[in-house]
Parts: structure tokens; sequence; C-alpha cells
């Protein structure tokens, strides 16, 4: 294919957009000893005055100890360490202070292994650390580890928290994945953000849709919530990439909720009274069954958005017992795991769900066949 020649309109335009867009990023470059650097987060932590702190919208701590000991095994070895990234908040009440921007997984690591707990496993090559912790190896070893520099970029007070969220966004894009709800804390914060947070955190959501310790350390509790809105306001014009239906409502929610920051309250009573009504009608609440310690999302999509349509229709609903109809070959159908992508079967499980409650014939769309009783498809 021929190159395109670009008119210098074309190439003034883009000048034009470069210039708009870029952020003004100030830094240094600095290199601060191991001991240095766990210090500094250690010391006032249990206060939150810790001068190396990690912000609000960072994951959570999910490197295995495999994957920490070797990140150890690297700075013992004297092998490459990719830079950190802090910067210098500039307002508010931690001014002075040093937000980790990117490398709170290597911090938290370090402190793990100089408080000795983490015990050094799975390693190859340096195979006679196993079973160590810090206090483990001799003295000089454990100076010479102190000594170590890890090379840090500090963005100077001159660089925004828009600046900072974008340098995370940028980080976490590539290399090592990033659940797309983690992401998006660091990403796409505002108030609707903290929504997600108090409905994700209510005793009676963790009840009714337990989730394991690893997934929610993932954000999952925060994923499901924000499923659940995008949904229940849009269900209709959902597409086959999930992750921009979700990305696209949560910028929308968080700009309505900056003008309008009263509806943060109505948002949350919706949640709760859907909770209250799943929880007063399905026996397992979301789960599949009393044993069951994990809820699949898409059949969590199908009982809260489909209980929250017919609440919508019938505030006062009291249906017959849902056991029959929650327990058939047709629901199961509808929310396999090969049934999550699809527009029709997004909208045709929800009504599934939201019309056998209120008692009558399901309103399926085309594209999205029903399943007959002896779990065939329909004509």
């Amino acid at each position: 294919m021929p190159l395109l020649t670009r008119t210098e309109d074309e190439q003034r335009t883009l000048d034009e957009q470069v210039q708009k867009l870029q952020k003004i990023v100030d830094y240094e470059i600095r290199e601060y000893p191991v001991e240095i650097l766990v210090d500094k987060f250690v010391t006032g932590l249990e206060a939150d005055e810790a001068e190396l702190f990690i912000p609000d919208y960072q994951r959570e701590f999910i490197w295995s100890e495999p994957q920490q000991s070797r990140f150890i095994e690297s700075i013992l070895l004297n092998l490459p360490i990719p830079y950190l990234f802090v910067a210098d908040v500039n307002e508010g009440a931690r001014e002075g202070r040093l937000e980790i921007v990117d490398g709170s997984q290597r911090i938290r690591t370090l402190v793990a292994f100089m408080q000795d707990s983490l015990r050094l496993s799975g390693l190859i090559k340096l195979d006679k650390a196993n079973g160590f912790v810090f206090s483990d190896m001799s003295v000089p070893r454990q100076m010479r580890f102190k000594r170590k520099t890890l090379r840090t970029i500090e963005l100077t007070e001159s660089t925004d928290e828009e600046a900072r969220r974008e340098i995370f966004d940028r980080l976490n894009s590539g290399g090592t994945p990033i659940q797309p709800m983690e992401q998006r804390r660091g990403s796409m914060d505002g108030p609707f953000m903290k929504v997600l947070e108090e409905c994700a955190n209510l005793a009676a959501f963790t009840q009714l849709c337990p989730v394991s310790a690893i997934k929610k350390k993932l954000q999952e509790p925060q994923e499901l919530v924000l499923r659940y809105f995008a949904y229940c306001d849009n269900y209709q014009a959902f597409s086959k990439n999930v992750d921009v239906f979700l990305d696209d409502f949560l910028k929308g929610a968080n700009t309505a909720l900056t003008t309008t920051p009263e509806k943060s309250e109505e948002y949350r009573q919706q949640f709760e009274i859907m909770l209250a009504f799943v929880g007063r009608h399905f026996p397992h609440g979301f789960r599949k069954d009393a044993a069951n310690q994990s809820v699949p999302r898409i059949r969590f999509e199908s009982i809260a958005i489909g209980a929250t349509l017919a609440l919508r229709e019938n505030p006062q609903l009291d249906p017959l017992d849902v056991t029959s109809w929650l327990e058939s070959k047709e629901f199961k159908r509808h929310t396999r795991s090969d049934a999550s992508n699809s527009r029709p079967r997004v909208v045709n499980r929800i009504h599934f769900v939201r019309d056998n409650l209120l008692g009558r014939p399901v309103e399926y769309i085309e594209g999205g066949l029903p399943i007959g009783a002896d779990g065939s498809r329909e004509a």
C-alpha cells in the first residue's frame, strides 16, 4: 500500500492537538536505598501519615509468594529493576508526601520481606534462599540488602493529579494484566466510584453474593455493582464490547453526579431495595445453591437487573415461588458462560427473570431464541 502524503493542514492540526493534550510532567530521577523506601512507607503508616503512601485508586496487594520471591531474588542478584514512579503531592492534607503512582507491589514486597512476613519460595536460580525470611540471612547480607538502591522517577509538585492518573493508566495498560475494574479506579475515579464502593461493601450484598478473597482483591464486587447499574440504565443499547460499555457508563455517571450529587442516594436506595427483594424471594440469594460460594457474573446480572426492572413495573411485587423457573433448563441455558457477550442474550436473560417475576410470558428479542421445556431451541 503506498504511503499517504499528508497536507500541511493535516500536519498543523496534529501539531495543535499534541500541544493541547500534552501534560506538564516535570520529574527528577532519584536512587533510594531499600531501607529508606521501607522506612518512608512504614513510619506513620498506622496513622495514615507515612511519607510514602499508596493512593486509594491503586490495586490491592495481589502478588503471590513466588512473584514476591522472584522480585527479592532479582535485588539480591543485582538484576535490573524497573523504575518506581512516585509523585510529590502539591496540595491538601498530604502535601509534600510521596504518592506511589507505579510500584506498590514492589514496595509492599520489600516491606513484607524485611518484616519477616515473606518466606522465600519457588526460586530456581537462588535455590539456597528458599525457606529464608529476612532475619535468617547473615547480618552482613542483611546490611547489603538494605543498602541496595532502586531508581525512582519522582514527579515534582508541578505535575497535577490528572497527569498522575494518566501515567498510572498508561503504565498499567501493558505488561502484567491489570483487571479492568482496577484500572478504572486509577483512571476514572469520581463521585460514582464512591457509590460503587459503598454498594460493594454492603453487608447484604456480601451475604447474598459471596466473592472469593482473591477476587475481592481484583475488585470483583465493584465490577458486579458497576455492571448492575450500567445494564439497569441502558441494557438495550449494549454491544459486544463489555469494557467499552462499562467505561462509557462510568464516565457519564461520574459527570452526572458532579452536577447532581443528590442522585447518589437514589442509586444506593435502588441497589438496597433490589438486595432486600432478592433476600426475601430467592432461597440462596444470587448463588446456584447453598453450597456454592461464588456467583458467576451473568447469573448475578440476570437476577439483579431482572428483579429491578420487575420492581419498576410493580413496586409491591410479591412473586410466587421462583424455584421452578430458576432451576429450569431455560434459565441455565440463558446464564451459561458462552451467553455473555451477545446483545440478544443479555437482553433475553434479563427479560427472562423480569417476566417470570411478573408472571407473564417472556418478551424475547430476535437473535436469542428461547429454550423449550425439553431444552431444545424454539423456532
